[in-house]
């Protein structure tokens, strides 16, 4: 599904993200444990329910057996930044704005495991929410394409393993009672060849 997103310039122009976007935008160090595939669903669950809400995303089974810790840290390396508080609840394109921080040059600049890091002290609430407005401003993408991003729902792998325990369970008692009738029917033809009885087949 074609999703429509800001980029890093003026408000109101936009350009459209695809599954197949250029390779540039997936620059991004993928964490363990995570495919490709995986951080498409991750980056279209931030859009639609926003960065951070991942009680939302785990609830929404997009991403079936991903902590928390796990979103959290690769949501960092799609930004390309490790605090990830000014975009907290904002429905963005975490590698729409990778890719800004990718190209971002100078001393004050900071990077580990390709992400940048805070050099200086922790950030006050006010910047926090400052910085916060200004992405809201630059890169929110429209209420009504996020609105629209339907996420798979794989089957999840525990739910799958207790359908496949609960069907070798009603196999397993199937075949129980196969032995019972093939015994049974096999005393009662011993019975009738000591007694010289014969039956119709059936």
């Amino acid at each position: 599904m074609a999703i429509e997103a800001p980029r890093s310039m003026p408000t109101g122009q936009r350009n459209v993200v695809r599954s197949n976007d250029s390779a540039s935008l997936w620059n991004c160090t993928l964490s363990p444990g995570w495919t490709r595939s995986e951080v498409q669903v991750l980056r279209q669950a931030l859009i639609k329910l926003g960065i951070g809400n991942w009680m939302k995303i785990i609830e929404s089974e997009c991403l079936p057996g991903k902590t928390i810790a796990q979103m959290n840290l690769q949501t960092q390396r799609m930004l390309g930044q490790q605090s990830t508080a000014e975009f907290n609840g904002l429905h963005v394109d975490a590698l729409q704005i990778g890719q800004i921080n990718e190209m971002r040059q100078g001393p004050e600049i900071r990077r580990k495991n390709n992400c940048i890091v805070n050099t200086g002290g922790k950030l006050t609430r006010e910047e926090v929410e400052r910085r916060r407005k200004e992405h809201r401003a630059k890169f929110e993408v429209a209420e009504d394409v996020w609105m629209s991003i339907v996420l798979p729902r794989p089957d999840n792998p525990l739910v799958l393993l207790d359908r496949k325990r609960e069907e070798l369970k009603s196999l397993a008692k199937e075949l129980d009672d196969v032995v019972v009738r093939i015994a049974a029917i096999e005393q009662t033809e011993s019975l009738d060849q000591v007694t010289g009885t014969k039956r119709p087949h059936e």
